[in-house]
């Protein structure tokens, strides 16, 4: 079989107005060694009030203000690109232009179509986002890669092998119909050494384009890896600021383990849970596949710096409680017994929705009730009236702050719960649940998602786990 690799390349890693490009070539040329590279781009950065910012929000900023019937102005855009356009060699960039003026122009009539009907949604959104972010950047590397002489193509919407469902705002990869799209795909691989493509873009069978959540770029190179699985020895490869640790080293600053190995059930925890490895999404989707894809976390500028994940892993010697991760702006459902199956069936295959978690039900004045701990309290809000569709007497608690202990093999360290939940409790923080299954490989502590709440607790709790004994 024939090597790819899927590197995905993230907006924070492209840098403000493409200041990591540079080194984002190095490594393609590394990894182009042994292998045909299918480089998966994120919207780069730009700086706005003096912070870097996606182009994805800025585009979203241009879209609420057409909505709005506000006059906008494309020069941010434009900017990022004609700063990146100084890569381009001069035997390129006047194609490249025509490119960047092109979609640009594109940019600017769907937020006129926005402006005249007073939405910017659906495709209108959709098309903005791709035009100005992922589908660009995606074109733009091209030219970047034939100017290091490296033979490169970009795919373009046209022949775009991801195919989803119609759900245009937080789309559904269906495997089935993008196999059918994916042979010219496998004819750009033959013919190049590098392929470009946008991430978090789809399209459905009809020809809409639409868009996975933020962060689907994980998505797409993990759906890339399902379309090519069978016919090629295949590695996905998300080039990150750096390999995974214990915990997010913006909040712990000391005694930070280095993670080189974890398990699919893991990694999908950790994502679902707070730290920025990858869209869990991912992992479901390549197990629902029946695919088992290497996949590589990599610290861009130290590459020596890895971490696998793997469907399953063996820990060795290494901390059983791998990671402490965190998340805010949870919510919480309490919901009567009779009515969770249908809103949990519903969830599943309607709204097509995952990022919920079963905590241990409770029973008052002789009823059942579960609870459903949401981990993005924004997507309750939007869908408020659906989820209390099924239960017109169940309630929401916002403003839930989660604090998740990782690991397959949590199970061999003694009195863990009792020693996190006093850990937390000497950090002047009130515990307001805590959930613990030895076969859901995570312990789930729930707190008041307010001021520093969730920092303390991880802090407090990444300082015990280095006194923990285990068996």
């Amino acid at each position: 079989m024939n090597s790819i690799v899927i590197a995905k390349f993230g907006g924070s890693v492209i840098g403000v107005d493409g200041i990591s490009i540079p080194i984002i070539i190095q490594r393609i040329n590394s990894l182009c060694k042994n292998a045909k590279v299918i480089a998966v781009f994120s919207a780069p950065l730009t700086v706005v009030e003096g912070k870097p910012t996606s182009l994805t929000d800025v585009a979203l900023q241009l879209g609420k203000r057409a909505e709005e019937g506000k006059a906008f102005d494309l020069i941010i855009l434009r900017k990022t690109y004609e700063k990146i356009l100084e890569l381009v060699s001069s035997e390129f960039q006047e194609k490249c232009r025509r490119d960047i003026d092109e979609l640009l122009d594109m940019v600017r009539i769907e937020l006129e179509k926005a402006m005249e009907k007073k939405e910017f949604a659906d495709e209108v959104r959709s098309l903005t986002l791709a035009y100005s972010g992922e589908i660009l950047m995606s074109y733009v590397m091209e030219y970047i890669l034939k100017s290091q002489g490296i033979k490169s193509k970009a795919v373009k919407l046209e022949n775009w092998p991801i195919i989803t469902d119609s759900n245009i705002e937080s789309a559904n990869f269906l495997a089935s119909e993008s196999n059918k799209k994916v042979e010219f795909l496998e004819r750009l691989l033959g013919e190049n050494q590098v392929i470009t493509i946008g991430g978090f873009i789809g399209r459905t069978a009809d020809g809409i384009i639409t868009t996975y959540e933020r962060g689907g770029s994980d998505r797409t190179a993990a759906d890339l890896g399902i379309l090519l699985h069978k016919k090629f020895d295949v590695k996905i490869d998300l080039e990150k600021d750096n390999s995974v640790v214990s915990a997010d080293p913006r909040i712990v600053k000391q005694g930070l383990t280095e993670v080189h190995s974890i398990s699919y059930n893991e990694a999908r925890l950790a994502g679902m849970f707070g730290m920025n490895i990858l869209d869990p999404i991912a992992i479901k989707e390549i197990l629902e596949n029946g695919a088992s894809l290497p996949i590589v976390i990599t610290d861009m500028r130290n590459p020596e710096k890895t971490t696998t994940i793997e469907r399953k892993t063996t820990n060795g010697n290494g901390h059983p409680i791998k990671i402490i991760t965190g998340k805010k702006n949870c919510a919480i459902l309490r919901i009567e017994d009779e009515f969770v199956h249908k809103l949990l069936e519903s969830l599943e295959n309607k709204k097509r929705y995952s990022e919920f978690v079963i905590l241990s039900p409770f029973t008052k004045d002789g009823i059942k009730f579960s609870r459903i701990l949401f981990l993005d309290g924004d997507y309750v809000k939007r869908n408020e009236k659906y989820v209390l569709g099924f239960d017109p007497l169940a309630t929401i608690t916002y403003n839930r702050g989660v604090i998740t202990l990782i690991g397959d093999e949590m199970w061999r360290v003694q009195q863990i719960v009792s020693k996190t939940s006093a850990k937390i409790g000497e950090s002047g923080l009130n515990i307001l649940n805590i959930d613990a299954q030895e076969e859901t490989s995570r312990i789930i502590v729930v707190v008041e998602d307010s001021g520093n709440n969730i920092e303390k607790a991880i802090s407090a709790i990444h300082e015990e786990r280095s006194n923990i004994k285990f068996i």
